[in-house]
Order: structure tokens, then sequence, then C-alpha cells
């Protein structure tokens, strides 16, 4: 896959979905050869999808999952029981195909591209990485902006080009996942200011604390809000922010661009779509959140979007696994519009 990272790139203007067209095709899906209703939230989906699409038809079946990395500097308060290494040690075990997410996305067919947003440490050469490195992982942001400007825009910018590149090549889904240790911090500072939420409601366990090391997450994490009073989403972003967050933001800004679904993961994924709406509100029409994440916070940010999941599964994992499972109800809401016959030709002998 070839793209430039447009060094003059802007907030995309993006087009609401039509609200008179939606009620046009619920009235065409309450058509179908089935009692309207009984297929519930599935029915919901296929009117978003099929508003997406119009006037083509809702072919969503080429699906492609970007896994976004990237390292924080928040670890160094300790926020994480694992060091910033693990996150390149699973960038290589996606590479090798060996990670949950490899496993889920060949049980739901689904291509996965790893992108180096901001690794700390250097990563193989691999026909399945896209090395966008801004920077070696994130400042810390308990004691400075996690970003300067230039390196948030980059990456928001770099996040859009990769989702339209894919769209380009053939992908009509585009779903989001993330590794990066400390991205649960970091993702509860973005929601705490964007959604907005009281900050301990936002802070969960991440990887895995035990009470000693969740004092010093939540210490941590109020010594960063407590250094920058910002509210502005680009602001926000940039001062407590990680880089994979804002190329998965960009990315979501990217396919609702090209009016293409972006499926969204979970916390950390939810998190960068927070921001993906509070810089373009539009982009919102175009996300369909996976699951409800087991993570502390996420029903805020779920709450925040009106944003109801598909699924609720106990799962807090991220890489895009939840996002891999939902997947396969948006190609079987696509072909509800496209392969179901309508009543009346059941009933006139038509078919």
């Amino acid at each position: 896959m070839t793209f430039q990272i447009p060094s003059d790139w802007q907030i995309p203007t993006i087009t609401p979905l039509d609200q008179a067209l939606a009620r046009t095709m619920r009235t065409r899906i309450d058509g179908k050869a089935k009692p309207p209703g009984s297929l519930g939230r599935i029915e919901d989906l296929a009117v978003q999808l099929g508003t997406i699409a119009h006037p083509s038809p809702a072919a969503f079946q080429n699906a492609a999952l970007l896994v976004f990395a990237g390292d924080h500097g928040l670890t160094e308060e300790g926020v994480s029981q694992y060091p910033s290494a693990v996150t390149a040690a699973m960038v290589r075990t996606y590479l090798a195909g060996r990670a949950s997410a490899n496993a889920f996305a060949a049980a739901s067919d689904v291509r996965v591209r790893v992108v180096d947003a901001g690794v700390a440490g250097e990563l193989p050469s691999h026909p399945d990485l896209l090395d966008i490195k801004i920077r070696a992982g994130t400042a810390n942001s308990a004691r400075q902006a996690a970003m300067s400007p230039q390196e948030a825009h980059k990456a928001l910018a770099a996040g859009f080009a990769i989702a339209s590149a894919e769209i380009e090549a053939g992908a009509d889904i585009i779903a989001l996942g993330e590794m990066g240790i400390g991205n649960t911090a970091s993702s509860a500072l973005l929601v705490h200011r964007l959604a907005p939420a009281p900050l301990d409601d936002c802070i969960g366990v991440g990887a895995g604390q035990d009470e000693p090391g969740m004092a010093r997450k939540r210490a941590a994490i109020h010594k960063a809000a407590n250094r920058s009073d910002v509210t502005a989403p680009f602001d926000v972003l940039r001062e407590f922010g990680g880089l994979e967050i804002a190329m998965m933001a960009g990315a979501a800004l990217g396919a609702a661009s090209h009016r293409r679904p972006v499926v969204i993961d979970g916390f950390i994924s939810s998190a960068a779509a927070l921001v993906a709406v509070r810089l373009a509100p539009a982009a919102r029409d175009y996300c369909v959140f996976a699951h409800r994440s087991a993570e502390k916070g996420h029903d805020i940010v779920l709450t925040a979007l009106q944003a109801q999941p598909l699924l609720n599964l106990d799962m807090r994992l991220g890489e895009g696994t939840g996002a891999l499972l939902a997947v396969p109800l948006l190609r079987a809401a696509s072909r509800l519009l496209t392969d179901v016959a309508d009543l009346s030709d059941v009933l006139e002998g038509r078919i």
C-alpha cells in the first residue's frame, strides 16, 4: 500500500447522514420478508449501512483491521505493571500472526495491517507493517505535553491517509485496534476532558493493576490533568493523547470522509472516536461501536457518543479483537438489504 501524508492536511468536512433517507431505508427494511423489527438491532445497523452507501447498494464485505501501536511517556510514572518494551514485543507477535487479533481476524476473514505510530523501539521490516513512527513514544504528559502541535497534526493526517489508502485498495469496512502500554491512562485523560466526566470515573485497571498499582496510576493521571486545563479537542489530544490514538482518530475521519463504516473496538478506540467526533461531529454517523468493554470508563464514552455497542462479552483486551467479532454482523446487516426478498414479492409469487 502506498500513500503520502499531506503536509497541508486539515480536518475534513464530513457530510452527515440524511435522516430522511434513513427513514426511507427503515421502511424498506420493514418491507422485507420478515416481521418488522424481528431482527432487532441488526435492522438498525442495516439502516445505518444503507444510508451510508446510498445511492450504491450496501455491499459492505471487505474489511481491514488497522492496529495502531505507540508508546506513552506517562508510563514513567508507573501507570502500568508492564514495561513499554511489551508494545514492541506485541507488534512482533502480530506480524508473526500469533496474537489474539490474528486469530480473530482469521476467523472473521479480515486482513490485518499493523502501524508503527510511535513505538519506543525498532521493529523488523515486514510487508504488513507500516512504519509511520512520528517519534519513539510520547512525552510524559504528567510533566509536559505528550505531543507538539506538529506531531499531533501529523499523526491525525497519517491515520486519515492510511484509512483512505485502504479504502482505495478495496476495503469497504475499516476496523480499528491498538497496542500501547499506558494507553488506558492516556484515554482516561481524553475522556475526562472530552466527554466530559469526573476523572476518577474514567480510570480503570487497564492491562491489570493491584491496589498499590492503581494508586500510582490514579496519582499520575491526576498529576497530568492538573498540569493543563485545556478543553479544546485538538489541544486535549496533544496534551494527553497517544500517537496511536491520534492516528486512530485520523483513520475514523478518513473512513467517514469516504462514506465507509468504521468499526470502533473498546475503551481506547472509543476514546479515539471521541476525539474524531469532537473534531468533526458528523463522523459519529459512520461509527459502529463493536462491544461494551469491561474497562472502567467505556460506558462514559458510549454515553457521550450516544452509542449502543453490538456486543457485550466482558472483553477488555484491545487489539481490535471486539471490532473483529463485530465485522460479521456488519456483513450480515448489509446482506439484509441486498439479498433478502421483499415480502410483497413472496406473497405475490414473484420468488
